[in-house]
């Protein structure tokens, strides 16, 4: 691409080397975080009330196994729509990350690297994620013939299995932002010297 097309998107970029003020990905991946831890716990509890049926009884909380799974579903549902404006998100913002080529992460990998690693696993666990939310709406509709089991625990284990990878993945997008200070507004500011008492007010 022509350098000096670069450089006419470059003076519209603010301090976080972004053409808005705050960064979009961040937000939406704690948005999908949250989604998807959400919905596995409430189907892991669905799975085990009838041997809780005694504490929740004794506490006159009238709750069945089927209000535990709809949160489930519609929170996997929910967290499938929202990965895919967190992706598209991550790449743009990616795009335009400039940051520094000296630096290594905790993990012994230097920016680009970093990246790489972070939106090859972003791609990856959004298929993760669409793929086991359309195992979810099959044992929701199709397998289960019992309202009180839902959901299978080979399904529950995979997606223990994800929150894994989304742990490590997180971890890479944390080394992307402290560590090499991507689209970070007071990292930006001190590497170009300015005092952030007057330009963060």
């Amino acid at each position: 691409m022509n350098s000096e097309l670069i450089d006419q998107l470059r003076a519209q970029l603010g301090a976080n080397g972004l053409p808005y003020s705050i960064p979009i990905h961040p937000n939406l991946v704690h948005l999908t975080l949250g989604l998807f831890i959400i919905g596995i716990t409430f189907d892991i509890v669905g799975m085990l009330l009838p041997l809780q049926k005694r504490v929740l009884k004794f506490l006159a909380i009238p709750a069945q196994p089927a209000n535990f799974f709809d949160v489930g579903w519609y929170n996997m549902l929910g967290s499938t729509v929202v990965t895919i404006f967190t992706v598209a998100a991550g790449f743009y913002e990616m795009l335009l990350a400039t940051p520094p080529a000296d630096v290594k992460s905790a993990w012994g990998m230097q920016a680009m690297e970093t990246m790489l690693w972070h939106g090859v696993g972003g791609v990856l666990l959004f298929g993760l994620i669409v793929g086991l939310t359309m195992w979810r709406g099959w044992q929701r509709f199709v397998w289960s013939k019992y309202p009180d089991q839902q959901v299978q625990w080979g399904y529950l284990a995979t997606g223990m299995a994800v929150i894994l990878l989304m742990y490590f993945h997180g971890t890479l997008g944390a080394q992307m932002a402290a560590e090499f200070g991507i689209h970070n507004t007071a990292d930006s500011l001190l590497r170009l010297g300015e005092d952030l008492n007057t330009m963060l007010k």
